[in-house]
């Protein structure tokens, strides 16, 4: 590696110095063709950005970005928000952070934590804004959850739930009411090799329900384990123009890639219409309104305007006639707060952007076609009500659409539009800093992967190809790809 760190700089220069002769010369109307030693022209190589710095590349969340390397690295508002706007910002954070009690709640914030629940605060599976991590072996599964459905499809187009344990068990409840169950969590380790004879071990999660308190599972329930993401840069994801994230969409690999991602249409209970999923692991849900009450009510029990009906079975009579906090429980203003605060929370800049090692990273990452998929950039539009989210050039490295990543990382279970093996492809900034803000370098939707090199192991599917690019490359340009992953 050190003869190519020497070497790196002086290249990079001249790729540089020539990419601005190519703009220029293109501006100008010249013709793009040099002269050979033999006395012919032939044209000049495509000038790689990938190979290169670009302008701004530091500035993730464009003029949102925020410059912080610490654990509050994901906990920031965006930069650009005027004083009024950061008060908003600290009033949601506020609420976000709260522990919410068991009802009768005071006047003033409503309380009604439960009947059942999973955390009692959003942050208390989003800590430090961050990524969750699988549970120790004997503790609570606080900020990893389980999906549950049963085969079908509801009236909206979206998963049935289980006859007694509704679409997620709650591990959690109020004094005097019985958790739903629990899950204890165990792994397979999985042995293998890289082409130059490097070994690596991937671990297979299992999972066993225990506890149930409301009679066993149905025979056919399909079980999806989630932790919960970081969500730095939310709202510049909303802001992102429909017809660009549609523009990457290629569900019949028309150009024959093997990469044909799609996306996921799911029902908007807000403004009641069938729309294009964006968030959530597998894109099921079209806005932050919908995510943040859906949230409310699944994983703390506190139902909203939008999601008026308590969190229960009809198995759970308890939980019916349990005490409440209000009809909603939380109010349109409190929940309107940290639906702001979710699309506000800024994305960190990128560390060591111009480090020739990372570069070099760069260019292997869209060599291998990570790309295809991790798309580097997009332009923002017009976000009603969010000025300072609208109009900025953003590198979230998602492409925001479904990908089939093969049988090792299926959980066999559809939403809405989805297939058990798609997934849509999560946004990659801010990756790099998940160990500093929450300690743990797990990744994958259920936390399986303990390191990067891992996460990428496991793709498979419309990803395998990619997968083996990385499997071929030799130790220094695994670990400068890696390097790279950590600056984002």
């Amino acid at each position: 590696m050190s003869e190519s760190k020497s070497a790196f700089p002086k290249a990079a220069l001249r790729g540089r110095l020539f990419g601005f002769f190519l703009r220029g010369a293109m501006a100008l109307g010249f013709p793009l063709i040099v002269a050979c030693g033999g006395g012919g022209a032939v044209s000049e190589p495509a000038f790689d950005p990938f190979a290169y710095l670009e302008e701004g590349e530091e500035f993730s969340g464009g003029d949102t970005t925020v410059f912080e390397n610490s654990e509050r690295a994901f906990s920031l508002s965006a930069r650009n928000l005027s004083a009024d706007r950061q008060v908003e910002f600290l009033v949601g954070d506020s609420f976000f952070d709260q522990n919410w009690v068991i009802a009768p709640a005071s006047t003033v914030t409503r309380d009604g934590l439960g009947p059942l629940f999973n955390a009692r605060s959003c942050s208390g599976c989003h800590s430090q804004d961050g990524r969750g991590k699988p549970p120790a072996p004997g503790d609570i599964p606080l900020s990893m959850l389980f999906r549950l459905s049963v085969p079908g499809q509801s009236e909206q187009g979206g998963p049935l739930p289980d006859p007694n344990y509704g679409l997620q068990l709650n591990v959690q409840a109020i004094l005097g009411l019985v958790p739903e169950g629990s899950v204890t969590i165990s792994g397979e380790e999985i042995p293998g090799q890289f082409e130059d004879g490097s070994p690596y071990a991937l671990l297979k999660p299992s999972y066993e329900f225990i506890d149930l308190a409301f009679g066993p599972l149905h025979p056919e329930v399909l079980i999806s384990p989630r932790v919960a993401p970081q969500i730095p840069g939310l709202g510049l994801l909303a802001a992102i123009p429909e017809a660009d994230i549609l523009a990457n969409v290629d569900e019949n690999d028309v150009d024959g890639d093997g990469i044909s991602g799609r996306p996921n249409y799911v029902w908007d209970a807000l403004n009641q219409q069938t729309a294009m999923g964006r968030f959530g692991w597998k894109a099921n849900q079209a806005g932050l309104h919908q995510q943040v009450a859906g949230a409310f009510l699944g994983d703390i029990g506190i139902t909203s305007s939008l999601f008026p009906d308590a969190n229960c079975s009809e198995a759970q009579t308890d939980c019916q006639s349990a005490p409440n906090g209000g009809e909603p429980e939380i109010s349109d203003s409190i929940l309107q707060s940290v639906v702001f605060y979710s699309h506000t929370l800024a994305v960190p800049a990128r560390r060591d952007w111009d480090d020739e090692v990372v570069l070099t990273g760069k260019k292997l990452f869209n060599d291998a076609r990570c790309t295809q998929c991790h798309v580097p950039k997009f332009q923002t539009g017009e976000l009603a009500g969010f000025p300072e989210l609208s109009n900025q050039i953003i590198r979230p490295y998602t492409d925001l659409l479904l990908h089939d990543m093969g049988p090792g990382l299926a959980d066999g279970r559809p939403d809405f539009q989805a297939g058990g093996s798609e997934w849509r492809t999560p946004p990659l900034w801010g990756i790099g800093l998940i160990p500093k803000v929450n300690g743990h370098s797990n990744y994958l939707h259920d936390g399986r992967a303990r390191n990067l090199t891992e996460a990428i192991l496991w793709h498979g599917g419309e990803s395998e190809a990619s997968r083996e690019s990385f499997v071929k490359m030799s130790s220094d340009e695994r670990a400068a790809l890696i390097l790279f992953l950590e600056s984002l």
